[in-house]
């Protein structure tokens, strides 16, 4: 079965398993859950809370989803190579590995890697990969996507890029002649959902879970992009109630201003990045408001934007050039 690949992204709140033809990257099936990395954590600290177990009880968690793809595909998936990342090596995750540190390049020989045989438990061999750290910041699965997605768009080494990975917890990664130098975390989607749910604001707001949004909605939201450059943001924030309150906006209408409000905060020091491509990478969900903003703060000009099915490809995609690195790297050392 060395003629697949399975590719795992096992992040903080959701699961995403697919199976890969390794020659040409083609997705043969998949599976998704909300069975997140802190949700099985969280099962496991309630059944098992022995340390000497944790990785077994991880490994019949995600045998659970191979069963399931298994199904789908109607053939066996044993002894088909695990390449795992996100939060798998993270303290909550199967087994903790040590952070990656800046400067990380981009070809997948500074990832830290721990390998698991096949067993009784799971009968496949895992390949965890680790995270990435800076001074003041941390990721763990991002630096995948980027490896991969700088495969995909063919980055050139010559231009200095900031690449903008929008999300729970949006990432803008600075990346200088191949490597990454740095990279900064914005908690616009989390702040978004505690604002709208379980703040003051949750009864000003309602959000369009059908991402459908009408002329009205979209004023609203480069009003909160305008008011994010002119206002501190704990300011700005508190008049998402006054202008419901004052009827300047219905709930719908100002659910977006309160999206603008905070993308706009993450984007707008872009604005003072002036020698740098800016490169955006955004999910289907989230697309049309990022791109919305970068063409509401003027940044059309300097941004590539990265196909949302791209960028949905990005983390099997650098998983595989991983591996590919990390199968040469041992043939090398048998020569």
């Amino acid at each position: 079965m060395k003629r697949y690949l399975l590719c795992c992204d096992w992040g903080t709140t959701s699961f995403r398993l697919r199976l890969v033809n390794r020659a040409d990257q083609e997705l043969i099936n998949e599976v998704s859950s909300q069975k997140g990395i802190g949700h099985t954590y969280n099962l496991w600290k309630q059944h098992e809370a022995s340390e000497p177990e944790r990785i077994t009880f991880f490994k019949k968690q995600l045998k659970n989803q191979i069963d399931i793809l298994s199904a789908k595909v109607g053939f066996s998936l044993d002894n088909i190579k695990i390449l795992l990342s996100g939060m798998a090596s993270s303290s909550i995750g199967m087994q903790e590995i040590p952070y990656a540190q800046l400067p990380f390049a981009l070809d997948g020989s500074d990832v830290l890697i721990k390998h698991h045989e096949a067993d009784e438990t799971l009968p496949n061999d895992i390949m965890l990969f680790s995270g990435v750290r800076g001074s003041r910041d941390v990721m763990r699965g991002e630096e995948t996507q980027l490896i991969g997605l700088a495969e995909m768009i063919h980055l050139s080494a010559d231009i200095d890029t900031i690449f903008i990975l929008p999300g729970t917890h949006s990432k803008h990664l600075y990346i200088k002649k191949g490597v990454l130098v740095d990279f900064k975390t914005y908690m616009t989607g989390e702040v978004f959902n505690v604002m709208s749910s379980y703040s003051i604001l949750k009864d000003s707001v309602t959000v369009n879970s059908d991402k459908q949004f009408n002329a009205l909605e979209w004023a609203a939201f480069d009003d909160g992009i305008a008011e994010s450059e002119h206002s501190e943001i704990l300011n700005a924030l508190f008049t998402v109630r006054t202008r419901q309150l004052f009827d300047l906006l219905d709930k719908k209408q100002n659910a977006m201003y309160l999206s603008g409000i905070l993308i706009g905060s993450e984007l707008r020091q872009l604005k003072r990045e002036t020698k740098w491509q800016l490169v955006l990478c955004c999910g289907q969900n989230l697309h049309a408001l990022y791109h919305k903003a970068i063409e509401t703060l003027q940044l059309s000009e300097r941004t590539f934007t990265v196909p949302p099915e791209m960028v949905d490809n990005a983390a099997s995609a650098g998983q595989i050039k991983i591996f590919e690195f990390q199968n040469l790297l041992l043939n090398k050392i048998n020569l």
